[in-house]
């Protein structure tokens, strides 16, 4: 079987080489990223704040200080490579993206984003140009959210939106605490806050990612337009019942909270088509205790991931969810407990860049389409402190 590397060169058309750009830089580096990680399956397990993800970003920013490149790593964990320009005092063009992972990911969800920004970088240590304004390239912690069920704490901590009193009470699926963990990593919740930085009015955020539907395969094209980005909003729900021996508890003396979360779980996946067609709803983790074969659950928690590119039916899908929790667990007599652990508005990108990027595809001979970004990215974060492209 061809490598990863192999497989992205064999039918790369080398036209694309130029102006200091290389496909097969960009294929090398890729590639070395993917097998950090690497699962059996021969996709990417990097968690968040895990060695991997670290491993990760220090052979980034190594590639970083090979060409120059001034690279810190701040409180949070992110990744800093700055190229300073001729006007340093003019506001700076950010480029940003992730190298964490959701278990088995993809080798292109992140990566790409940040290989390319530092693509960039190099054609122009390459071509001997010093842009006018401070190019930086930023690497994220915790985009995805696997580790803690919270996602996008990187950018959040960037710009200082990072709610503290739900980031103390996170904790990972071995029961490991927020603190703890960045305590790991050599930082601290008081380390963690003092990333958050300023930003110079004008300040441009652009962030490439690999479209993680099928539009443009189905359409045989090889970029699109982001017309909007859905925000996320996750409840972490906890049905809490009893625990029981299987074989000696009635049917009718039961408190069984994984009836319940499926009870539940079932009526999510109807929800999102009552209030539109671009909402969804995921149940994507459950944790069940005591987890034996034979004892009744008394415990399962779950995360529910609400996503739309509207706020308004966004924020109605989120209520119905918990409903419906409620609803499951008076009918079943289990308690449920609900908290908030992610809530990022959807990010509109204005017409005038769309129009700009429309500009740019068409000019290099293509055809250009809208796509609606189901998936969130640190961009919608970012935007709160940027001009979003």
């Amino acid at each position: 079987m061809k490598s990863f590397r192999e497989r992205l060169l064999s039918d790369y058309n080398k036209k694309y080489d130029r102006d200091g750009i290389s496909g097969m830089r960009m294929a090398e580096r890729l590639h070395t990223l993917s097998k950090i990680g690497e699962t059996d399956d021969g996709g990417s397990h990097r968690p968040g704040f895990s060695d991997e993800e670290w491993e990760a970003k220090k052979q980034v920013a190594e590639w970083m200080k090979a060409i120059g490149m001034e690279v810190r790593f701040d409180g949070a964990g992110n990744v800093i490579g700055k190229v300073v320009g001729k006007n340093p005092g003019l506001p700076a063009v950010i480029s940003g993206a992730h190298l964490d992972s959701v278990p088995n990911g993809g080798h292109f969800d992140g990566p790409l984003g940040v290989l390319s920004a530092l693509e960039v970088a190099e054609s122009w240590v390459e071509a001997g140009v010093t842009p006018l304004r401070t190019f930086e390239i930023i690497v994220f912690t915790e985009e995805e959210g696997s580790r803690f069920q919270s996602g996008l704490l990187g950018s959040q901590a960037m710009i200082g939106g990072a709610d503290l009193d739900v980031q103390k009470q996170l904790k990972d699926g071995a029961g490991q605490s927020f603190e703890d963990v960045l305590h790991e990593r050599g930082s601290s919740i008081e380390q963690f806050v003092q990333a958050k930085r300023e930003f110079k009015d004008g300040t441009t955020y652009i962030e490439l990612h690999i479209e993680q539907g099928k539009v443009l395969e189905r359409e045989d094209l090889p970029v699109g337009i982001v017309s909007g980005i859905a925000g996320p909003r996750y409840w972490r729900i906890s049905f809490q019942g009893t625990a029981g021996h299987a074989g000696n508890t009635p049917m009718t003396d039961r408190q069984d909270a994984l009836v319940a979360a499926s009870q539940f779980v079932r009526a999510v996946y109807d929800l999102p088509t009552r209030v539109s067609d671009t909402a969804v709803a995921t149940v994507g983790k459950l944790d069940v205790s005591p987890n034996g074969s034979n004892v009744i659950p008394g415990e399962v928690t779950l995360v529910v991931d609400v996503r739309d590119i509207h706020r308004e039916p966004r924020d109605q899908l989120f209520q119905a969810v918990k409903e419906v929790a409620q609803q499951a667990g008076d009918e079943l007599d289990v308690c449920v407990t609900f908290t908030e652990t992610l809530n990022i508005e959807p990010v509109p990108v204005a017409e005038e860049i769309k129009e700009n990027i429309r500009s740019a595809i068409e000019l290099e001979g293509y055809r250009a389409i809208e796509i609606a970004s189901g998936a969130g990215h640190d961009a919608m974060v970012m935007v709160h402190r940027c001009l979003l492209v």
